[in-house]
């Protein structure tokens, strides 16, 4: 008699993302004078992994990162107040996204697209994770 042995059914590792691309806004940021009086472009780009272990559901939003609600949000706490710097922006932004427990971390990128003649753009890229304890 032989014995045959199933294979054991495929695990599958997922990882998820959400990405916000090229999304420019006009904005009060800045340290000098005249980037207080007024307001400069800057563009945002946003990776957003979240928890592969949960999966999405249509009928439980909190399943998934929606990218339209951050973007609003974003767009609130930039036209709430003025930031004297990218950095302290970025951090704000971390707040937000944040919120949602399914993250788990944070690519951002910051550039200032008129401030600086002969460049395309100046700016900041920072990544913040959840702390797994």
């Amino acid at each position: 008699m032989k014995i045959i042995k199933f294979r054991d059914k495929k695990k599958y590792k997922y990882k998820r993302k959400v990405s916000i691309k090229n999304l420019i806004l006009k904005i009060s940021v800045g340290l000098h004078d005249f980037e207080k009086k007024r307001r400069q472009r800057v563009r945002f780009n946003i990776d957003i992994s979240t928890d592969s272990n949960i999966k999405p559901d249509n009928n439980n939003l909190s399943s998934i990162v929606n990218y339209e609600d951050t973007i609003n949000k974003i767009i609130y706490v930039t036209e709430k107040k003025h930031h004297e710097l990218l950095e302290d922006l970025a951090e704000n932004i971390f707040d937000i996204i944040f919120e949602s427990k399914i993250v788990k971390k944070v690519n951002l990128k910051l550039e200032k697209l008129d401030i600086i003649k002969n460049t395309e753009s100046v700016g900041i890229e920072v990544s913040k994770s959840r702390d797994e304890k």
